[in-house]
């Protein structure tokens, strides 16, 4: 086992609870997923030993053949949190237990397609923080109008939001705003009460802001390994 891993981790949880304690907050409420990207999957299933039951993937290549290749440990929750392309909606629904990023109709109706006749999938409304359109996800002000559509698509699950805090930007404002975007969520599902935020930079602040969902990568998997 790799002790400086298991170090990491444990170092990680101990500031998430830290973060939760200072922001009255339950550390148990407060879910931490690890983002194993260009990781192998011999990573996770060392995480796994370590209890670790979350995983993040942004590219569905990786999601897919890190699912198969540790099929054997039933209980890992693996979470999508890339940018999902319509062609890739079905390789996406079959890999992941969540996906952070829907962002247009589009995606959540190639998502809902992909399911018909199995099991409900968890979503999530994501949410552009910036002024550039060009970033994924949906801006502020039609966050309830794509909540409403995903809310009518029988196959998918709403959850909530998830973002990024832009890098010009103190992500305490960031989040708060993000924080609004959830309320706007939850008036048209009321238990949609996830808020997927916080990075290893800026957990601390996202947690203060509500953030139920944490993704945390190199702070726990050391650096990132050279893609071949």
């Amino acid at each position: 086992m790799d002790t400086a891993l298991a170090d990491r981790l444990a170092a990680v949880d101990e500031r998430i609870r830290d973060a939760a304690v200072a922001a009255n907050r339950d550390p148990g409420e407060i879910t931490r997923i690890v983002v194993t990207k260009f990781h192998p999957a011999s990573l996770v299933a060392e995480l796994h030993a370590l209890g670790v039951r979350h995983v993040g993937e942004n590219r569905q290549q990786e999601l897919t053949a890190k699912r198969a290749e540790l099929d054997g440990i039933p209980d890992l929750v693996w979470h999508f949190i890339g940018q999902a392309q319509t062609n890739k909606a079905r390789a996406v629904r079959a890999g992941a237990d969540a996906v952070h990023s829907v962002d247009r109709s589009r995606i959540a109706d190639a998502l809902h397609a992909a399911g018909a006749g199995g099991e409900m999938l968890d979503v999530l409304v994501q949410v552009n923080l910036t002024d550039d359109p060009g970033r994924g996800g949906v801006g502020p002000g039609a966050v309830e109008e794509l909540a409403a559509h995903v809310a009518g698509l029988s196959t998918l699950r709403l959850r909530g939001v998830m973002a990024v805090a832009p890098l010009d930007e103190e992500p305490a404002r960031a989040f708060e705003r993000l924080r609004r975007c959830a309320d706007a969520v939850r008036s048209v599902v009321p238990d949609a009460r996830w808020i997927s935020a916080g990075m290893t930079g800026d957990f601390p602040e996202a947690i203060a802001m509500g953030a139920t969902h944490l993704r945390i990568g190199s702070a726990i998997t050391g650096p990132r390994p050279p893609r071949d």
